[in-house]
């Protein structure tokens, strides 16, 4: 018989351990052996040398294979978690949005250049081009910096005084339930941010009318 995971009420069964791909050992956080499309299967990349540039030979050879590099499922999970985090943030905006404006998420675009930038009905001293050139800059050196870090695990969990001022995770036991609790939230709310597109698209409506 299969294990099952339990949380907030729900079992989440493992899928099979026959049916488990060989990649999805458990070693991840929520791991539950299911990837029926493959997507999280480790890709082998070839690695090439610089093909020579030199103006003056009549011929430039293209560059050598030096090696092979394997992308992991880890890269997967990593695009995972950073995706269903921005979907819990959206979820969690496309409801308060609407019940403290009035406005629902898909129309929020329409407003804003109607009428002009604002934030919950105060207007802001910006044009909607100068938000857009401060997101753009704000989340690019976010992303930047979080690039530049080797560690994966710190990629994803940066922790710290920043990132965890009360200290939720220096207990390793509780660390790891607080990572399956967030995958599992993340997953969720990517599932229900689609719904809310398949809602508006359907009927019109925002979230909170349906």
């Amino acid at each position: 018989m299969a294990t099952a995971s339990s949380f907030m009420g729900t079992r989440l069964p493992e899928v099979p351990s026959g049916l488990q791909p060989d990649y999805l050992d458990g070693s991840l956080v929520g791991d539950y052996g299911f990837d029926p499309l493959g997507l999280g299967k480790p890709v082998e990349y070839l690695q090439f040398d610089l093909d020579s540039l030199d103006q003056n030979l009549a011929k430039n050879l293209p560059g050598d294979i030096i090696g092979t590099r394997t992308e992991s499922s880890e890269r997967f999970r990593e695009c995972e978690l950073i995706h269903g985090r921005w979907a819990t943030l959206a979820t969690l905006g496309a409801f308060s949005v609407e019940w403290l404006t009035g406005v629902t998420w898909q129309d929020a675009g329409k407003a804003e250049l109607a009428e002009g930038s604002s934030y919950l009905g105060q207007p802001l001293p910006f044009s909607i081009t100068t938000l857009i050139w401060i997101e753009v800059l704000v989340i690019g050196y976010i992303e930047f910096q979080r690039n530049a870090e080797l560690d994966r695990e710190k990629r994803l969990y940066p922790g710290g005084s920043f990132f965890d001022p009360l200290g939720l995770a220096a207990d390793p036991e509780k660390k790891a339930t607080l990572q399956l609790a967030e995958i599992k939230h993340a997953r969720l709310a990517m599932v229900a941010f689609l719904g809310f597109a398949v809602q508006a698209a359907v009927t019109g409506k925002g979230p909170l009318n349906n």
